[in-house]
């Protein structure tokens, strides 16, 4: 049995970009959830959590093939997945908390969907650090547009705004990485 191909820095270095750039996308659209059905906040941030810890994962094996299992032996990769299921698993527990308060009536939903969109921004921002500075911004972004949704009163255009810069300066980034 052959050894995978390992990874290089030009082979992911489009994975990362495309990863981060579905994850600002995912924002907006959460954003514009809670900024029209803060009802269904909740739920929608809720399966983010999923979706951010499996793209989290797909970074995390891409970044450790690169920098820390050049063979493909994968202890190290093993190890960040058992790492990251739980940091993940974590934010999803603090989530579930969340719900039980909705449930008992102690939180509007409302309230509990801005209250899991800083609970996943917390997350993100966290993974950044072990797994790459991209996942790090998309935290920021996350804290970012939860603040803006509770003290704005038109945040859209502004978050809108926000996340093309942040795609516009990371690809820039990247592209001029090289030169």
């Amino acid at each position: 049995m052959s050894k995978p191909k390992p990874v290089t820095k030009k082979s992911a270095a489009p994975v990362e970009e495309l990863i981060l750039i579905i994850m600002v996308v995912f924002c907006l659209v959460g954003i514009a959830v809670t900024d029209f059905s803060p009802q269904d906040a909740f739920m929608y941030w809720m399966t983010m959590i999923f979706v951010f810890g499996f793209a989290a994962m797909i970074a995390g094996w891409y970044n450790a093939r690169r920098h820390y299992d050049p063979n493909g032996e994968g202890n190290e990769v093993k190890e960040l997945f058992k790492t990251q299921s739980l940091h993940w698993l974590g934010s999803l527990v603090a989530v579930l908390c969340l719900f039980s308060f909705v449930q008992a009536g102690h939180m509007s939903q409302e309230a509990t969907g801005l209250m899991v969109l800083l609970i996943l921004a917390l997350t993100t921002y966290l993974d950044g650090i072990r797994i790459g500075w991209r996942f790090s911004l998309t935290g920021i972004y996350l804290a970012t547009a939860a603040v803006a949704a509770n003290l704005l009163e038109s945040f859209m255009p502004w978050l809108f705004a926000l996340a093309v810069l942040i795609i516009a300066i990371t690809v820039y980034r990247e592209k001029n990485k090289g030169s």
